[in-house]
């Protein structure tokens, strides 16, 4: 062999030990904030008190969503959905308890923005919700759109996006409107109903479970505009590498259990399954949780426990009228779209 073809096949054996290095467990740092979960036995998790996607039960427990979604990260660094801690805060103190480390993770659906992005210093998981701005009307006004509200008084609430992206709505439509900046959340649904305010604005999805807190549910309306884009996704503090693909790909798998049809209900039956990728994901083939550093049940746990996406949409979403929309797998016109795991 000569030493040209010798230099060449070290190079190559290098450069494939670069590679599986990114696989290996512990390539991938851990921080700060992983430290702190697995030292406290407990991931604290920042959520909000919309019905549907946060609330506490009839019993004191947590439910909906972004909870299942929290249950979710527990499994997959615990291997039980019961090692959260779940807390209300307010929007205009959700952020601000983020970069404290008072939270782990913010699951009170948080718009991605590249404010928070680079000012704030916050690393953001996938979308987990494709939502977008709204306003809730009093039906008395006899309007049908937004741009018929020229000159309403409309209540937002501070530490929001809804202010800046109320104001460019009207500034661009070429109307006005009186904003009634609202602090304590409390008092968002009291103002409307009080008639101190014509109209509220704030993501759709809040919006849609406020419409169901009304007294008079009947006496309001939904208007059908969306001023804004509102990706909704898991938020934590920067600097904590393999927390943040942990919350990654456990948002991931769960896409990808509905993408394959694999169930809460079905699961034991796909253990059976030949497809590789699917013995891999389940921990059939333990070779893909042995290169991340993960349990081989991962997964199959996540699953069989909370469901997939879908079911986890059904169960809490659907009831109150939501359609999928862009919450939809890719494959059937929607957005949500799994890396592949391998």
């Amino acid at each position: 062999m000569s030493n040209n073809n010798i230099f060449g096949r070290t190079l190559r054996v290098l450069a494939t030990a670069a590679a599986l290095g990114a696989l290996v467990p512990g390539a991938v740092s851990a921080g700060p904030t992983l430290d702190r979960i697995q030292e406290r036995g407990a991931i604290k998790v920042g959520v909000g008190t919309t019905p549907g996607f946060f609330s506490p039960g009839s019993d004191g427990k947590w439910q909906g969503f972004f909870i299942d979604i929290g249950r979710a990260l527990s499994i997959a660094v615990f291997g039980s959905d019961d090692k959260v801690e779940f807390t209300n805060s307010s929007p205009q103190q959700r952020l601000p308890a983020l970069q404290a480390g008072e939270f782990d993770v913010l699951l009170s659906g948080v718009t991605v923005t590249i404010t928070r992005a680079f000012q704030l210093g916050f690393h953001f998981g996938p979308t987990v919700f494709y939502d977008g701005q709204a306003i809730l009307a009093r039906k008395e006004l006899g309007v049908g759109t937004a741009a018929e509200l020229d000159g309403a008084t409309i209540g937002v609430q501070s530490g929001t996006t809804g202010e800046l992206n109320i104001a460019d709505f009207f500034r661009s439509t070429g109307k006005s409107f009186t904003p009634v900046t609202i602090e304590d959340t409390s008092e968002f649904l009291a103002a409307l109903e009080s008639g101190r305010v014509d109209a509220i604005t704030q993501d759709s999805s809040d919006l849609v479970g406020k419409l169901q807190q009304l007294k008079q549910p009947d006496d309001y309306i939904l208007l059908p505009e969306r001023l804004s884009k509102e990706p909704l996704a898991p938020a934590i503090v920067a600097g904590d590498d393999r927390w943040l693909e942990i919350v990654n790909w456990t948002v991931y798998a769960l896409i990808q259990a509905e993408e394959w049809g694999i169930t809460s209900q079905n699961v034991d039956e796909f253990l059976e399954s030949d497809d590789p990728a699917i013995q891999r994901f389940l921990g059939v083939d333990t070779s893909l949780a042995e290169a991340i550093g993960f349990d081989p049940k991962w997964a199959y746990t996540i699953v069989k426990t909370v469901g997939n996406y879908g079911e986890i949409y059904e169960r809490h979403l659907a009831p109150l009228g939501w359609e999928r929309g862009y919450n939809q797998l890719w494959s059937k016109g929607g957005l949500l779209y799994a890396p592949p795991f391998r």
